[in-house]
């Protein structure tokens, strides 16, 4: 592996460079939208040939389809192009002219509304019609979302068991990279991993393809060296005061390359990463040169919005620092192990429990929280994530304040009820 460059060390009080000029963006972000786009196009037309293709929940074990080489799509960044291109309200729209919820996990069901919208409004030309949809039952709402998958002609579903943890280990963050059988114990890994062979089964059995296992773990591998970049990353913006990048920069620079973990390009996409905000350091590149508050977003990405999390610069110099996709990339998907299958089976066990189920998640988000010095938190609460008042009382337990706003991230129709820039401003001035 390629070592990383060290940032030069700030001298206090030395003056730093003006702010970027405005719209200028982090490469690698642009870089990494513009591959995801192109490779879209590639699946659409694996499908138009023929190929089968996948859709798959963000839970689901990702590596099997990569090693088989079945073109896979995830549901929640499949979501997020839909929101960001303003075509969430006429997906759920059509949901509900089906008779189906248009008000609960928009995020998972999204795409089944995108899939009957009219060509001309379908976003990048719409998403094929998947041979296979997969999920984790991480609830009963997402596996009926998937199993209407299961109902449409020439889509079968596969749903994977979801368990919870007991005990709960301290610290996971420190266990799962080579300790992963302490985390989660041993009933569990055994269950999920029983499951990932029964899927690689159902799926060489419907593809005529055989599993390389060799394969499987170089993939592994790769995935693993992309998450150490992404944790260098995360590490040097959190010591670097003013933030040298956005959220709304690290959040797709991050994020298109998970979707392709296990890839040269993923490991390089997370390498340049890095190297572009290592770069930032060390010419003392501040995105808000006024910086006086550092702003933490809890929850899932308001996709159809990013330009949320610079609102707040010129008035209050308060600046989003984290989000939990580079974090989450950076702590959740480390795995070392001799069995491919086993570690992958690690990998994905426990994704639910580290963002959503305390203590597992409410541990994490408060030495997120310290780790980056930050004054204040907005919790964005969806209707599908548990435990959500226990993240938000252990932030205040550590003097931390919290804006809880309890709206879904992908529906614009329910983020605009929530009024979060206004709420955002007002509690701002009053708490942070």
């Amino acid at each position: 592996m390629t070592q990383p460059r060290t940032p030069a060390p700030r001298t206090p009080g030395q003056p730093r460079t003006p702010q970027a000029p405005a719209g200028e963006r982090l490469r690698s972000a642009v870089a990494a939208t513009r591959h995801q786009k192109e490779w879209f196009q590639t699946v659409r037309q694996r499908a138009a040939a023929g190929e089968p293709i996948a859709l798959v929940n963000a839970d689901a074990p990702h590596e099997v389809f990569r090693a088989l080489d079945i073109p896979y799509v995830v549901t929640q960044w499949w979501s997020s192009i839909i929101a960001a291109k303003q075509a969430g309200p006429a997906s759920m729209e059509r949901l509900a002219a089906g008779g189906l919820p248009d008000f609960s996990l928009q995020y998972d069901a999204m795409p089944l509304g995108e899939q009957d919208l009219p060509a001309e409004d379908r976003p990048w030309g719409g998403l094929p019609s998947p041979r296979f949809a997969v999920a984790e039952r991480s609830g009963d709402v997402t596996a009926k979302i998937f199993e209407q998958w299961g109902n449409r002609p020439g889509t079968e579903t596969f749903l994977l068991s979801r368990t919870g943890a007991d005990p709960v280990p301290d610290r996971w963050w420190e266990l799962v990279p080579h300790q992963w059988e302490q985390a989660f114990g041993t009933e569990r890994l055994d269950l999920l991993q029983g499951e990932i062979q029964d899927l690689i089964t159902w799926l060489e059995e419907r593809t005529g393809r055989t599993m390389d296992y060799g394969r499987l773990a170089e993939i592994m591998a790769l995935g693993n060296e992309q998450a150490e970049w992404n944790r260098r990353t995360r590490d040097l913006i959190a010591t670097t005061r003013p933030t040298p990048v956005l959220v709304n920069d690290t959040m797709p620079a991050v994020m298109a390359p998970q979707w392709q973990r296990g890839t040269q390009w993923a490991v390089d996409a997370a390498r340049s990463l890095y190297e572009e905000t290592a770069e930032r350091v060390e010419q003392r590149v501040a995105v808000c040169p006024g910086e006086r508050k550092r702003l933490m977003w809890v929850g899932r990405g308001l996709w159809s919005d990013l330009g949320l999390y610079t609102r707040f610069q010129e008035e209050f110099g308060a600046v989003f620092v984290w989000s939990m996709y580079l974090a989450i990339a950076a702590d959740g998907y480390l795995r070392y192990g001799d069995d491919p299958v086993r570690a992958l089976a690690a990998r994905f066990v426990g994704i639910t429990d580290q963002l959503y189920v305390p203590p597992w998640s409410s541990q994490w988000y408060v030495k997120e929280a310290l780790t980056h010095g930050v004054d204040g938190v907005v919790h964005l609460v969806a209707d599908d994530t548990p435990g959500s008042g226990f993240i938000t009382e252990a932030l205040e337990a550590e003097g931390i304040p919290v804006l809880e706003i309890r709206a879904n991230n992908a529906d614009q129709r329910s983020s605009s009820a929530a009024r979060i820039p206004e709420r955002i401003a007002e509690f701002i001035r009053h708490r942070v």
